[in-house]
């Protein structure tokens, strides 16, 4: 059985504790112990989150745990000689360590990120930087893993982190069907972007809102400006100045963009040809997609397939469990919500 030890610092953030229902539901839907799950702090005792909701712990000892997760708060906290010690020793006896959100700097702090890549909450990745310029900070990643040290922008994200965790232990079924269970649209890769193409655009009206949705959901038609502006119920030119006016782009330049958010996300899970990633997203053909990749990010499609995650050593679900995703590609792990 894995040891999964939190640590809690005062004020942390409730939201990034949602992790420790991944790692239930892995023990739960597998009927194994696969994990046992514990709450370290400082000192031990009561600490409270942002919002007074308060969690007991243990004092941070010398145990060895498979897993050191570090829970983030909204702000960066300062850290006491004595924490230092005790993660510093702490990571000597764990086999990886995760941090979410904020706690990044805690493990920067101490030395553990010196020339590793590693992530944080993008409200904060600016004063990361500039604190700590021997870390190699990806500013635009979900999370990030250098070897056995695992960071994350927290907050929702670090319920991907905690599926990553589980992947890398369990298979890629067990973690598809734990975001299942938690009505998950899909799993999230690291690689994706922590602030997602839809609320970039931020469409001020619902029909423009009811456009995109509509849009992202049906990525294989045409998409055309008239398409839309039926969805829309306005005229196809009423739908393209509506539509500028509020977004900042084109009708096709946003689809374009939607199609790139869609491809990234099964290009970094590396399983599909990019011939297939292409018809899947809109795009036709490989060569119209890789157009738009090297357009909009710099890079080729056939390099974000290249860094992307790959499969993991596959954990049998109980008999009689149903596969996760009977209708869907392999390539994302989609919920029924």
């Amino acid at each position: 059985m894995r040891s999964i030890a939190f640590v809690l610092s005062p004020h942390f953030q409730i939201i990034d504790l949602n992790a420790v229902m991944a790692f239930q539901l892995a023990n739960s839907l597998t009927q194994v112990g696969h994990y046992a799950v514990s709450f370290l702090s400082e000192v031990g005792g009561d600490v409270s989150s942002t919002f007074g909701i308060v969690v007991n712990s243990e004092p941070i000892g010398t145990q060895g745990h498979d897993t050191l997760f570090l829970i983030g708060a909204p702000q960066p906290l300062p850290m006491s000689e004595q924490l230092m010690r005790l993660l510093s020793t702490a990571a000597t006896s764990t086999r990886r360590i995760a941090a979410a959100s904020t706690a990044a700097f805690q493990l920067a702090e101490i030395g553990l990120l010196d020339g590793r890549k590693a992530t944080t909450h993008w409200a904060h990745v600016e004063t990361f930087k500039a604190g700590y310029p021997a870390v190699l900070v990806e500013p635009d990643r979900i999370f990030v893993r250098d070897g056995d040290i695992w960071t994350s922008a927290g907050m929702s994200a670090a319920l991907d982190l905690a599926l990553a965790l589980i992947e890398d232990d369990l298979g890629r079924e067990i973690s598809c069907e734990i975001a299942k269970q938690l009505v998950l649209y899909y799993r999230r890769p690291g690689a994706q972007s922590q602030i997602s193409t839809l609320l970039d655009l931020e469409p001020q009206t619902d029909r423009i809102k009811r456009t995109l949705i509509y849009a992202r959901r049906n990525l294989q038609n045409d998409l055309s400006v008239e398409e839309l502006a039926e969805v829309a119920h306005l005229s196809p030119r009423q739908f393209s100045r509506l539509f500028r006016s509020e977004t900042g782009q084109s009708p096709a330049k946003a689809v374009e963009s939607l199609r790139i958010e869609a491809a990234r996300i099964m290009l970094q899970e590396g399983r599909l040809p990019l011939e297939t990633v292409a018809r899947h997203v809109g795009f036709t053909d490989r060569d119209r997609m890789c157009r738009a990749f090297v357009r909009a990010t710099g890079q080729t499609p056939s390099h974000l397939k290249d860094t992307g995650l790959h499969p993991r050593p596959s954990v049998s679900l109980p008999e009689g469990l149903p596969s996760p995703f009977p209708a869907v590609p392999a390539n994302a792990c989609y919920a029924t919500a």
